[in-house]
């Protein structure tokens, strides 16, 4: 196989390999060293994703000790829950470099920052202890701000400061509630933790803690609040990052002035991070606390596809639009997962499973059609710079096969049958309406709106009458139909034949599932 038994190490670091390669080379070699390097590591995701046998478990684990004296072991391995964000990860992130392969404005740094960013991202979806995982999470923040920062629009210190700041806050949260469990138990590894909490240990250890914790301070905590403290704070970290409204104000700025690859990245990746979380830490770490404040849970989830919906709907910035369609969309996805904690019961099994496993193929299915979505947003913006919708108007008479690509995402984005975006949403509403209709009903807002909001922007861009000043706007040159045929492949293919990514994800679902 592929870089023998270590191929999810070489997938993580061959892209910092190609920065440090980048930081010695000449600037005119950046661009295709980033790419070379992140082809090889979607070579490796391939690999991995050939090599998947969806039933088999926690498969390409490589463990050995690092830090003795702490137990922190470095460990890696991909399920069900891991193995699609890896190969999305793969498939993306060489789309996003082509997307600035014209890039000319400190080259070197760009590229560096990027492969840095990738590293960061691979290592979220594989890493398995919570000491390097952290590492990594915050490895996918910092050159994330520093491309927003230097290559961002008009805004960019305002957003990379907001976007640094919120992700920051909600990263302490998390690395104090990880802290606290691991005085508790001894181990950062999220396998272990996962098979403590399933079997009443973490509980135990937890309440011991609590009355050690009690003698020497003096406190009077109780057991249950302290996990409940705890639950709260993975939370605030998880939640800032989907974003979870009302956690989402970072992201419109962020994506709005942002570069396009940046951008694609953001909503494609990114923000799936803080919905892995959800699936990897807190759904097995945290369950007894997700279904005590269930309700407050699926309200924010409809909150932020409702509201998400309606909050796109007014924006005039083509760009700003994009971006909170991705509030509204995740919203469906954290939909999907807390309703396996909405009731109890066996006989909810089966709608249990297809809500979490529309969760996470919409989580792939979004970071697809998103990332199209924010391309087409960059091509027209370096043709006229500008986002405002009002001054577009019959572009698909001068740019048609810009106007049909943009089409094909916004009917990907707005759901349509036989795309890839309405087989992950018919899967969350076909799990959810048995579990709860009332949230299932409210919901169905931010669909309606969702339809008219893409609708509208598609008919200020591509109809109505042509703004005279665009007239001789070039279509789509050859690398950026590319760029949006390897999308739209994924988006007709899927919407066709999805069983692939479902397949993958069943026998995870199933053991999430399980544990409520």
């Amino acid at each position: 196989m592929i870089c023998g038994n270590h191929i999810l190490s070489w997938m993580t670091f061959v892209p910092l390999i190609g920065a440090a390669l980048i930081g010695v080379a000449g600037k005119s070699s950046a661009r295709l060293i980033a790419l070379a390097t992140s082809l090889v590591s979607l070579a490796c995701a391939v690999a991995v994703w050939a090599g998947f046998d969806p039933g088999a478990g926690l498969q390409f684990e490589e463990r050995f000790q690092w830090i003795s004296i702490l137990n922190i072991d470095y460990h890696l391995g991909v399920d069900g829950l891991s193995v699609t964000m890896v190969l999305l990860t793969a498939i993306i992130t060489p789309l996003a470099l082509l997307a600035h392969w014209n890039q000319d404005r400190d080259e070197k740094l760009f590229f560096f920052l990027f492969l840095l960013l990738q590293t960061g991202m691979f290592g979220v979806f594989t890493a398995l202890n919570f000491f390097h995982w952290f590492i990594f999470w915050e490895l996918g923040l910092i050159p994330m701000f520093f491309l927003i920062k230097i290559w961002g629009a008009e805004d960019r210190t305002y957003a990379s400061f907001k976007f640094f700041i919120y992700t920051l806050a909600g990263s302490i949260g998390m690395l104090l509630a990880f802290s606290f469990l691991y005085f508790a138990t001894g181990t950062f590894d999220m396998v272990e933790l996962r098979q403590l909490a399933t079997s009443g240990e973490l509980k135990a250890k937890v309440a011991e803690f609590v009355v050690g914790l009690n003698e020497r301070t003096g406190l009077g905590l109780t057991a249950a609040g302290f996990t409940t403290a705890l639950f709260w704070g993975t939370f605030l970290g998880l939640a800032i990052k989907v974003p979870l409204w009302p956690f989402h104000t970072w992201l419109p700025d962020a994506h709005t002035q942002a570069p396009t690859g940046g951008s694609m990245v953001l909503a494609a990746i990114l923000l799936k991070m803080g919905v892995y979380g959800f699936l990897r830490i807190v759904l097995p770490i945290f369950p007894a606390q997700i279904t005590d404040n269930i309700q407050i849970l699926m309200g924010l989830s409809v909150a932020s596809i409702v509201l998400g919906a309606f909050a796109a709907l007014a924006q005039t910035d083509f760009k700003r639009l994009v971006a909170y369609s991705s509030v509204n969309h995740m919203g469906y996805a954290m939909l999907g997962i807390f309703a396996t904690a909405a009731v109890a019961g066996p006989e909810y099994f089966d709608e249990k499973s297809a809500a979490l496993g529309g969760a996470m193929l919409q989580m792939f299915n979004h970071g697809i059609s998103s990332a199209a979505l924010f391309f087409m947003v960059g091509c027209i913006y370096e043709r006229t710079h500008t986002r405002n919708l009002a001054e577009f108007g019959g572009l698909r008479k001068i740019m048609p096969i810009y106007a049909g690509i943009l089409g094909v995402s916004m009917f990907s984005s707005l759901g349509l049958p036989g795309l890839n975006g309405f087989v992950g949403e018919f899967m969350v509403f076909k799990g959810v309406f048995p579990i709860s209709l009332f949230w299932a009903c409210l919901s169905m807002i931010g669909l309606v709106v969702t339809g008219v909001f893409l609708l509208s922007m598609m008919q200020k861009v591509c109809f109505e009458n042509l703004n005279e000043k665009w007239k001789s706007l070039p279509d789509l040159n050859c690398r950026e139909i590319f760029i949006g045929a390897v999308l739209m492949f994924f988006m007709f293919a899927l919407g066709v034949y999805p069983s692939p990514l479902l397949d993958a994800s069943n026998s995870a679902v199933k053991g999430l599932v399980g544990l409520f």
